[in-house]
């Protein structure tokens, strides 16, 4: 493969990184009402936090082109404090109810 091809391969994984790194943004923006929630254990609130500013800071386990180890961190997060959300009652989506027929009613 020539200069330009690589290039192209670099700026689309470079793209792809930057569309998942603003999916999670998103999800870590809708997630602040669970942060804010008192069920939720602090612990978890905590590791979100933590998770934010290593994003957002210039040490990095991985050089900062690649932020697969800030996504993974984030991620992590996310799915620590809904987990914590979901085990504590709150924030969740509601769960489904069949509806009752007539036949259920009758004894």
């Amino acid at each position: 493969m020539d200069t330009k091809a690589w290039i192209i391969v670099g700026a689309a994984l470079a793209l792809l990184m930057l569309a998942v790194a603003g999916v999670l943004l998103v999800r870590v923006l809708k997630a602040r009402k669970l942060l804010v929630d008192a069920g939720v254990p602090l612990r978890n609130k905590a590791l979100v936090w933590a998770a934010v500013l290593y994003t957002v800071s210039p040490v990095d386990l991985l050089p900062d082109p690649v932020y697969l180890d800030d996504i993974g961190f984030l991620l992590l997060a996310l799915r620590s404090l809904h987990a914590a959300a979901r085990a504590a009652g709150v924030g969740g989506r509601p769960e489904h109810h069949p509806v009752e027929t007539g036949r259920n009613l009758v004894p």
